[in-house]
C-alpha cells in the first residue's frame, strides 16, 4: 500500500487546526499537527513532512520564521503561509524566504486543496529532476555518449582500451546508435587527438565518386577534373579516417581500402604515383558481423583486416534504463536554447519514453525531444507532442517511426521546420537559429 504523504500544520487557532486537519485527511493526506510556534519549531526540527502549512502569527516562533528555519534543513519541502494579516510588504518577503505560496483568511478550502496538490507534484518533479541530473554528472557523457547500463558500459570500456593502439576499429550498431560519436571518442583519446579526424558516409556517395573521395584526383583525370585534389585518406593523415556504412562499399573499391589498410599506401584517380599515408582506420556497419562476413558482396579478407577490434553498440531498446538520463541530457540543451530553466519530464512522460520501441534509437529519441521542447509552451514537456498525435484544428502527421525509420526523420525534420517557423511568425531566420541550421538548410528542408 503506498504511503500517505505527510501535510505539516501549525495553527494556534484549535477550530482552525481541526478544519485543515480534517478536509486535509479527507484529501487523502496524513497531517502532523502543531498548536503554536513552539510545537511548530518541534515538528519542524524532527522533519518527515513533505509539505507545510504555518499560520502568520502566533506565539513562539511565527510562520515566516518556521519557514526560514524549515528552509534551512529540508530546502525542497514546499511550505504554504497563511495569515490574517495579508499585506504587500509581508508576501514579498515570504516568497523571497521560498515560500511556495502564501494566502489570507479566511481560507477557501477547496482552493487550499489545490495549492497543496500543485505544491506536493512541483516537489516530486523538482525531486525527480534533481536525482535525474545527479544520476546524469554521476555517469558524465563520455564525449556526449550517455548511459550507465551495462551494455553501453561494456562498449565505452573497450573504447577507451582500445583507444591509445592504432588497432582498426569495426562499430557494430543500428542507425541512431552513436557510431559516429564512438569514432570521435576513441579519436580523441588516442595519439592522434591534435590530428585531424575525417568521417565518410560510403551509403551516402554513389560508389562511382566514392574512389574520388577517398583517393581524390589528378588533374585532366577525367572529364571536369579541371584542378588536382587530394582525398579523405590524405586529409587523414596522421589522423583518424572514419568510414561510416563501409559495408555499403561496392567490391572493386574494397580491394584498393584492402590495400591502403596492409601497405599504407594508395594512388590517385588518374595518376601513377603512390602517396603513402599515415591513418587510423575506423569503421561502422549497422549489419550484423555474421551477415557482413557472410556477404557475397563484401571480401572476407577485407572483413578480417577491418573487424580486428569490433565493439558492438546496444539499441536503445536493449538499454531502456539509460532512456532518462538520455531525454535529460536531450533536454539540457533545450532549457539553454530556450531560455526555460523550468522545462522538464513529469513521470507519466518518462515512463512513456520507456516504453516505446525507438527503432531510430537514440537520434530519434533527441529528435522528438527536440521537436516538443520547442513545441512545449510551459514548463512541462507535453507528452502528446512527444507522440506526435494530431491536434484537433492542425495537420499534424501521424509518424512513422516503427515502419520505416528513414521516412520518419525526413518527415520529422519537416514537420518540426514547420511548426517552428509558425512559431516564429515566418520569420526565417529566428526559426532556422531556434532550429541550429542556416536558413538555406531550412528552405531545403521544407521543400
Amino acid at each position: 500500500m503506498k504511503e500517505k504523504m505527510k501535510i505539516l500544520v501549525v495553527e494556534d487557532r484549535s477550530s482552525l487546526l481541526r478544519t485543515f486537519t480534517e478536509n486535509i485527511e479527507n484529501a487523502g493526506y496524513k497531517v502532523l499537527s502543531a498548536s503554536d510556534g513552539f510545537e511548530g519549531r518541534k515538528a519542524v526540527e524532527t522533519g518527515g513532512y513533505d509539505l507545510a502549512l504555518f499560520d502568520f502569527k502566533m506565539a513562539g516562533p511565527n510562520g515566516l520564521e518556521l519557514l526560514k528555519l524549515s528552509k534551512e534543513t529540508y530546502p525542497t519541502v514546499p511550505i504554504v503561509l497563511i495569515t490574517a494579516y495579508g499585506s504587500v510588504e509581508s508576501a514579498v518577503e515570504a516568497m523571497k524566504s521560498g515560500a511556495y505560496d502564501y494566502i489570507t483568511k479566511p481560507v477557501e478550502m477547496e482552493h487550499l486543496m489545490h495549492i497543496i496538490a500543485n505544491a506536493l507534484e512541483t516537489s516530486r518533479m523538482s525531486r525527480m529532476e534533481q536525482v535525474l541530473r545527479a544520476e546524469l554528472e554521476r555517469h558524465s557523457p563520455f564525449f556526449g555518449i550517455v548511459g550507465k547500463s551495462g551494455a553501453i558500459s561494456r562498449a565505452l570500456e573497450e573504447a577507451r582500451k582500445v583507444a591509445p593502439l592504432d588497432s582498426t576499429v569495426l562499430l557494430i550498431g543500428e542507425t541512431g546508435t552513436g557510431k559516429e560519436l564512438f569514432a570521435k571518442a576513441i579519436h580523441t583519446l588516442s595519439p592522434r587527438k591534435d590530428n585531424p579526424f575525417v568521417a565518410v558516409n560510403c551509403a551516402a556517395i554513389p560508389s562511382t565518386l566514392l574512389e574520388n573521395e577517398l583517393f581524390g584526383h589528378e588533374k585532366g583525370a577525367y572529364t571536369g577534373a579541371y584542378d588536382s585534389r587530394i582525398g579523405r585518406f590524405e586529409l587523414a593523415h596522421r589522423g583518424t579516417l572514419f568510414l561510416d556504412e563501409v559495408g555499403e562499399m561496392h567490391p572493386d573499391l574494397q580491394s584498393k581500402l584492402l590495400r591502403v589498410i596492409e601497405e599504407k599506401k594508395f594512388t590517385r584517380v588518374g595518376s601513377p604515383a603512390t602517396v603513402s599515408v599515415d591513418v587510423r582506420l575506423i569503421c561502422a556497419t549497422n549489419r550484423k558481423p555474421e551477415d557482413l562476413a557472410g556477404s557475397g558482396s563484401f571480401r572476407k579478407d577485407l572483413y578480417y583486416r577491418i573487424s580486428s577490434f569490433p565493439i558492438v553498440l546496444p539499441p536503445l531498446r536493449d538499454r531502456r534504463d539509460d532512456i532518462p538520463l538520455l531525454a535529460e541530457h536531450a533536454l539540457s540543451r533545450w532549457r539553454r536554447e530556450l531560455h526555460n530553466k523550468e522545462l522538464a519530464f513529469d513521470a507519466e512522460t518518462l515512463e512513456w519514453l520507456q516504453g516505446q520501441p525507438w527503432p531510430g534509437n537514440v537520434r530519434e529519441l533527441f529528435n522528438r525531444i527536440e521537436r516538443a521542447a520547442i513545441l512545449s509552451s510551459g514548463s512541462l514537456v507535453e507528452l502528446e507532442e512527444l507522440k506526435g498525435r494530431r491536434k484537433e484544428g492542425e495537420g499534424m502527421p501521424d509518424f512513422l517511426s516503427e515502419q520505416d525509420p528513414e521516412k520518419w526523420i525526413i518527415t520529422e525534420a519537416r514537420w518540426r521546420a514547420s511548426e517552428v517557423l509558425k512559431r516564429t511568425g515566418g520569420d526565417k531566420k529566428k526559426a532556422a537559429a531556434l532550429l541550429g541550421m542556416t536558413a538555406q538548410k531550412l528552405d531545403d528542408i521544407l521543400r
